[in-house]
């Protein structure tokens, strides 16, 4: 065994042996490169890219600024603006008009009773859209100087599409088809105080 390893290192130099633990016989070598690392054992390749030039999805712009609006102080006698806060979570992998019956539902709830709502609702989408409440809830309090959790209701709940990555599926006789897969951006927005009666 150990001169089968000499022997490796000598005729590789740049590479670096690697005894695998569960064959005690079999030697891997490694390649200590960063743009790609070649790893076999037993015929299994592996193949690493670095990933610095693969662009990233595409996310809204405009939703995210509507949280950088300043507006005018008010007098003393004048009944101050309504805090809101504008939060979303692009690019999630659910039909947008899936995700719609969902946003519809919860519209103009209070946050507590939409995410008590969204428990019992048997979907996909309900879960993600109670997360992105409770995210939104904790961040309005926190950093944009909401008074309490429990005193917000949803002004706005809507879904867009997002990213579609299209595939190839096969079928009978040789042909291909086209197959598609939707991602929906989800957007919600937080309005202070008791939501309106009608």
């Amino acid at each position: 065994m150990n001169e089968m390893l000499k022997q490796i290192t000598k005729t590789c130099l740049p590479l670096r042996p690697v005894v695998s633990r569960r064959i005690p016989f079999l030697t891997t070598t490694t390649t200590t490169s960063m743009t790609r690392c070649v790893s076999t054992t037993a015929g299994r390749h592996t193949y690493q890219y670095n990933s610095d030039g693969v662009k990233p999805y595409p996310e809204p712009k405009r939703w995210p600024e509507k949280n950088l609006i300043v507006l005018p102080p008010k007098g003393l006698s004048e009944e101050p603006e309504v805090r809101t806060y504008c939060h979303y979570r692009a690019n999630i992998k659910y039909s947008p008009k899936k995700m719609w019956f969902i946003t519809s539902f919860i519209r103009g709830m209070t946050v507590d009773e939409a995410v008590k709502q969204l428990e019992f609702v048997p979907k996909k989408g309900a879960q993600i859209v109670k997360e992105v409440l409770l995210e939104a809830q904790e961040i309005a309090v926190r950093d944009h100087n909401f008074e309490f959790k429990s005193n917000m209701w949803i002004g706005e709940s809507f879904a867009t599409k997002g990213y579609v990555m299209k595939g190839i599926r096969k079928h009978a006789r040789m042909r291909f088809g086209e197959i598609r897969y939707f991602h929906c951006h989800y957007f919600v927005r937080l309005v202070e105080g008791q939501p309106p009666k009608d």
